[in-house]
Order: C-alpha cells, then structure tokens, then sequence
C-alpha cells in the first residue's frame, strides 16, 4: 500500500481554511495572551491558552472551568472541537472533561475549557498554559425518518467488547 505524504510544494496558503473571527473579550487585561495558533505547519488543532488571573490547581479527580478570554464566530455548516492536548494528557492526567467538546456556530460567549485532573497528584494550571486544541470541523444536520425496522447487518446490535479484546 503507498503512502501518500501532504505536497508541502503547496505550502499552507494553498490548504483549504475558512475564516475563524476571534474576539478578545478582555482586550486590556489579556492583551498579553496568544491568540489560538498553530503550532506545526500540518497541525489539525489550533491551542488555546489558559486566561487566568491566578494559578488553578486540580487535585485528582477535581474538574475545573478555564476562560480564554475569547468569543468565535464559526460560520455556518462548521463546529470547533475541544479536545485535550496529548501532552497534558500523556504526562499529567490533563484532559477536557467533556472530550470532544462541541462550539456551535450560534454560540457567541466566552469559550471557556472543562478540564479534568486523571492523575495521581494535583497539577496547577497558570496564565498562559496551552490547555487544550480547537479543530475546525464540518457539520452536517441529519433528516430524521421515523421508520418501523432498521436494515439488517452483520454486526446487528452487537455492542460493547463483541468482537473481543
């Protein structure tokens, strides 16, 4: 099987992208803080960082809400995803709590992110952080019909484990 790389001849320009408008809610106080930013030339996550006025620390198992400081205006048909940072995840038990979280498009407020401590010891989150990755995603809305039977599969409703381990 042939493995077809990215042709960075294109360079990022030439990739598809849509408009993402971001408004500091805050423009003085977090003047200071990075707008959500690709951190390689092929990442699918824009990080987002942390807008805190002071440390948070999460004990284990402790969930807790961080601002950014920012509103989006996503256009229609597209959703941002939260997702955690495989970082944060991988070494510290960081991960969003909610995962994928879902930005709507008519949703105007601040994106605020819900992090959740899966480690052993507490972890302390400051301004600045990058705490989690928004993926702009299309969106498709289903047509819903009502019917009285469903095809049949091989699978049926064969669910969780039915294939083993």
């Amino acid at each position: 099987m042939a493995v077809v790389l990215p042709d960075k001849s294109l360079g990022p320009a030439a990739r598809p992208s849509q408009a993402l408008r971001v408004r500091r809610l805050h423009p003085d106080r977090d003047a200071d803080l990075a707008l959500p930013s690709y951190h390689s030339e092929l990442a699918a996550g824009l990080d987002v960082v942390a807008a805190l006025t002071a440390p948070l620390t999460l004990a284990p198992g402790e969930i807790g809400v961080v601002p950014t400081g920012l509103a989006v205006a996503i256009q229609p048909g597209f959703e941002l995803q939260v997702r955690p940072r495989s970082g944060l995840a991988i070494k510290h038990g960081i991960t969003v709590v909610n995962s994928p979280g879902t930005i709507d498009a008519d949703y105007r407020g601040e994106i605020k992110i819900g992090l959740v401590n899966l480690g052993r010891v507490p972890f302390t989150i400051n301004r600045h952080d990058r705490i989690a990755q928004l993926v702009l995603a299309p969106v498709a809305h289903a047509r819903i019909i009502e019917v009285a039977e469903l095809d049949n599969t091989v699978r049926q409703d064969g669910g969780f484990g039915h294939t083993g381990i």
